[in-house]
């Protein structure tokens, strides 16, 4: 972080370096008993809410510290989580959200505040919001993985109904979408590819009551064998791979979604010029080559050309998703609840 940015007193300027050499950015910071955030002013301050993981988030947000020399405050979870907590009547603190797909983002619609950032021209029109609710971040397309060493290359799924093949009961990894925004999106992907009105019902008894508490877990359930294949992010798998797991990707044939996932102002945010800052930051050129050089994602920029392998995208109507979304999770509390009476 630029120090020197911070019109502080030499003791604050102690804390942010012990800080920062202690954690980094991350939940708020503490340095000899006090609060950090509390003694900086509110124009150098920015609460963020990420669904992230920290290989995603750490690197932009230091960055933006970096550049603007405004201190975040990040603070982690899973999508739906963070969603509910920020709708709650309690929510005072949070000034952003960043992470989760957009389709998330139009179910609590009502908590975020419209902002239509510096450079949205640029942006590809299929991953634009006409309400400037939500501003994209990266696109995620959906994908297979199995474990190489215990299943073979023709022996993979390669279509959603082949995931429902009797050789895959209760030998899928697949995160809880009560928690995993990436997973409510693979379920209402396969909703619409299948056409097949109870394929939500059938792919949860496929689970045979195994679910991931987070989309984190997924990779390390099918690389260690504990499940043979499982569904998750392009990016996840990617990331995965290049660290040496024992895990192939297969794209679906029959189609998958790539939903971008999304960043958003919260309503009523004590930081808001900040938030609009992070958010012009996020779209700039150098972020968008970040992700997708870096961070095994697709940009979102029309002036960026991505390398990763061609796939076959299927329509998904967003303001459809909203409301499937909700559906969804409902059959899906009621069969959990049906399972655990029995």
């Amino acid at each position: 972080m630029k120090i020197n940015k911070m019109k502080n007193t030499v003791l604050l300027i102690f804390a942010f370096i012990s800080a920062a050499c202690l954690c980094g950015c991350g939940k708020t910071q503490y340095a000899d008993g006090e609060n950090i955030l509390e003694e900086l002013p509110e124009d150098k301050k920015l609460v963020v809410y990420t669904s992230h993981k920290k290989e995603t988030y750490e690197p932009v947000i230091s960055e933006f510290e970096e550049r603007t020399g405004i201190w975040v405050d990040v603070h982690t979870g899973g999508t739906m989580e963070l969603m509910e907590k920020i709708s709650s009547s309690e929510n005072e603190e949070a000034d952003i959200m960043f992470g989760g797909g957009v389709e998330s983002y139009e179910a609590f619609k009502a908590c975020f505040e419209a902002y239509s950032c510096k450079e949205k021209d640029k942006i590809q029109e299929e991953f634009k919001n006409t309400e400037n609710i939500w501003t994209a971040f990266t696109e995620l397309p959906i994908v297979f993985i199995y474990n190489k060493k215990l299943v073979s290359e023709d022996m993979a799924p390669r279509s959603w109904n082949e995931i429902l093949e009797l050789k895959w009961t209760g030998k899928i990894a697949f995160a809880d979408p009560l928690n995993s925004g990436s997973s409510c999106t693979a379920l209402e992907t396969m909703l619409k590819v299948t056409n097949d009105s109870d394929i939500i019902e059938k792919f949860y008894n496929q689970l045979a009551g195994r679910q991931s508490p987070g989309s984190g877990y997924v990779i390390d359930e099918v690389s260690k064998g504990r499940a043979l294949i499982g569904i998750t992010l392009e990016e996840t798998a990617l990331k995965a791979i290049d660290a040496g797991k024992d895990i192939a990707i297969v794209y679906p044939e029959d189609g998958t979604s790539a939903i971008p996932d999304g960043c958003a102002i919260v309503k009523n945010a004590l930081h808001k010029e900040n938030a609009k800052l992070f958010i012009d930051f996020i779209i700039s050129s150098d972020v968008q080559r970040l992700a997708s050089e870096n961070l095994y994602r697709r940009s979102v920029r029309r002036d960026i050309v991505d390398e990763k392998e061609s796939i076959d995208i299927i329509n998904f109507n967003i303001k459809e998703a909203v409301y499937e979304q909700k559906q969804i999770l409902e059959l899906w509390k009621k069969l959990r609840t049906g399972r655990e009476k029995k």
